[in-house]
């Protein structure tokens, strides 16, 4: 895969499709581009005339690690900003599911200038959605670092698996600081403490005035307690040019994807698989737009 050097770190990218406006399509989580799940949406956007960019964010998938910025995503905010000036696209159309819509919404904000649509569906929010992030992503990682030190991040899986895509991983996580990476996990943890005026983590609610692109909102699932339907609702009350819509998947998805995760069953489907259903609201928000 091509790749290029955004604040001093591989990011790895990939354009599918010769023609069409540019899609920039972002999963959830930490997880790459080769998540189960993402390509095939990736395929019906392109076979619907559109070209498509899947990336893997810092931290995520084989590119570079990297630790900076006031929360994650505005880290990966900064990055996509780096990756379509770098590579003279833009603007196009943000897509992303859980993190990656907060993370489309984020560039969003802070870069309306290369966003011309959006497109977001689970959403993260709510005080069960908000705090599982922070217990899931931040604080394995925090407790490891003081108890043993940085070398302690190595025995996390989540970074093993960092290196294992890409071998220049190990030794820029071993050459952080001690108390320079406390320090940063401590700031982002902050985000994922629910605040009064911030319906996405770390993200005022003012700022979302600044998203004037038009916005297709498919909204969480009716008991979904990660992308709560209420949390949807009210980004579409943010985001004054935006359309909600119901979920083309079935209102359990998540809780069938997630029942099968912890017990290891593949009865069902993973996390992303149903997001190819999304394939044909979105071309026709775009068609419409």
């Amino acid at each position: 895969m091509p790749s290029v050097v955004i604040n001093d770190g591989h990011v790895v990218y990939e354009i599918l499709g010769d023609t069409g406006e540019l899609i920039v399509l972002t999963p959830g989580g930490r997880y790459g581009m080769d998540i189960p799940g993402l390509r095939p949406l990736a395929e019906a956007l392109v076979a619907g005339g559109h070209r498509v960019l899947l990336w893997d964010r810092p931290n995520c998938g084989a590119s570079d690690v990297q630790f900076f910025g006031r929360t994650e995503s505005h880290m990966r905010a900064d990055t996509l900003r780096g990756l379509l000036t770098a590579l003279e696209l833009g603007p196009c159309v943000l897509a992303g599911g859980s993190g990656g819509a907060r993370d489309s919404m984020l560039t969003a904000i802070l870069y309306p200038e290369l966003v011309s649509r959006l497109v977001l569906w689970n959403i993260v929010g709510g005080i069960y959605g908000t705090l599982n992030l922070g217990a899931h992503y931040i604080l394995p990682s925090l407790q490891a670092v003081r108890g043993r030190g940085i070398e302690g991040l190595l025995r996390l899986r989540e970074w093993r698996e960092r290196v294992e895509a890409n071998p220049r991983n190990r030794d820029r996580l071993l050459s952080l600081d001690r108390e320079d990476f406390l320090r940063l996990s401590l700031l982002w943890l902050q985000a994922y403490v629910p605040k009064p005026g911030q319906t996405i983590p770390g993200v005022e609610d003012d700022l979302f005035d600044r998203i004037q692109a038009p916005t297709l909102i498919i909204r969480g699932g009716a008991k979904d307690l990660d992308h709560p339907k209420r949390t949807s609702l009210e980004v579409h009350c943010l985001i004054e040019n935006s359309v909600l819509i119901d979920p083309p998947w079935p209102e359990d998805a998540w809780e069938r994807a997630m029942e099968d995760f912890v017990t290891g069953r593949a009865d069902h489907y993973n996390m992303f698989d149903t997001w190819v259903l999304a394939a044909p609201e979105i071309l026709k928000f775009l068609a419409d737009q």
